[in-house]
C-alpha cells in the first residue's frame, strides 16, 4: 500500500495558497511560487498608465477647488488600486514580501470605495449630510483596512461581503445623487457598483472559472473591477465638469 502523498505548497494554485495565508508570514513551509495564470495582474497592469492618466486630466479640469481636490483624492486611490494589484499579482515574491503586498493590495479595496464616494459626497450632497457620509465611509474604510492588515488570514465568506456592504452603504443618499446630479449620475453610480459587486461575488465563489491556466475566475474578478471604475469616471467627470 502506497501512503497518500501531501498536496505540496510549490504547486499550490495562487488563489487556493491565498486562502491559507493567515499562515503566509511562515517563511520555514519553504514554498516557492505559486502557480497562477498567465493572465493574472496583466489586466490591472494595462489599467493603471490609464487610470494616472485619465486621473490627472479629470483632477486639472474639474471647475472647483473642491471638485479638484476630491477628484485627486479619487485618482490616488485609483492609482493604488490597480498599482499595487498588478505589482503584487504579476510578480513572483517571497512569502514576507507577498504578505506586504496582499495586506496592501486587500486593504487598498477599502480605500478605493471611499475615494469614489468622495467626490460624488462633496459635490452632490451638501451640509450635514455630505459630512456624515464622508465621514463614515472613511471611517469604514479605516476599519477595513486596519481588518485587512491584522487578519490577513480572514475567510473569504467574511471579508468579502464587507467590501460589498461598505460599498453600498451610501444608498440611502442615492435621491441626493438624482437631485443634485441628474439620472445620468445616478445610473453610472448604480451600474458601477452593481458590477463591483457582481465581481466580489466572483471572487468570493470562485465562479466562473473559464480558463485556470490562462484566465481564471479572479480574471473574471479583475475584468470586472476594470468595467467598474470606468462607470464610475463616467459619472464623477459629469459631476466635476459641471460643478459649480
Amino acid at each position: 500500500m502506497t501512503a497518500a502523498v501531501p498536496e505540496s505548497p510549490r504547486t499550490l494554485p495562487a488563489d487556493d495558497r491565498d486562502d491559507r495565508d493567515g499562515r503566509e508570514d511562515r517563511a520555514a513551509e519553504g514554498f516557492v511560487h505559486p502557480v497562477k495564470p498567465r493572465l493574472r495582474g496583466w489586466l490591472h497592469a494595462g489599467m493603471f498608465p490609464a487610470v494616472l492618466v485619465s486621473g490627472i486630466f479629470l483632477t486639472a479640469l474639474a471647475q472647483t477647488p473642491r471638485g479638484r481636490l476630491a477628484c485627486a483624492v479619487y485618482t490616488l486611490t485609483a492609482c493604488l488600486l490597480f498599482g499595487v494589484s498588478a505589482l503584487y499579482h504579476r510578480g513572483n515574491w517571497g512569502p514576507r514580501a507577498n504578505a506586504v503586498l496582499r495586506r496592501l493590495d486587500h486593504a487598498n479595496i477599502f480605500l478605493i470605495i471611499a475615494g469614489t464616494y468622495t467626490p460624488l459626497t462633496i459635490l452632490l450632497v451638501p451640509g450635514g449630510r455630505g459630512q456624515l457620509l464622508l465621514w463614515g465611509i472613511w471611517a469604514a474604510a479605516v476599519a477595513g483596512i486596519a481588518f485587512r492588515v491584522f487578519w490577513v488570514g480572514a475567510p473569504r465568506w467574511l471579508y468579502t461581503p464587507c467590501y460589498i456592504a461598505m460599498g453600498w452603504a451610501a444608498v440611502f443618499f442615492l435621491p441626493d445623487f438624482l437631485r443634485a446630479g441628474g439620472v445620468a449620475v445616478l445610473v453610472c453610480v448604480i451600474v458601477g457598483g452593481l458590477l463591483y459587486s457582481v465581481g466580489g461575488l466572483v471572487y468570493g465563489i470562485k465562479r466562473p472559472n473559464p480558463s485556470p491556466r490562462w484566465f481564471g475566475f479572479h480574471e473574471v474578478f479583475h475584468s470586472l473591477t476594470l468595467a467598474a471604475f470606468a462607470v464610475h469616471y463616467v459619472g464623477i467627470s459629469l459631476v466635476a465638469y459641471n460643478a459649480t
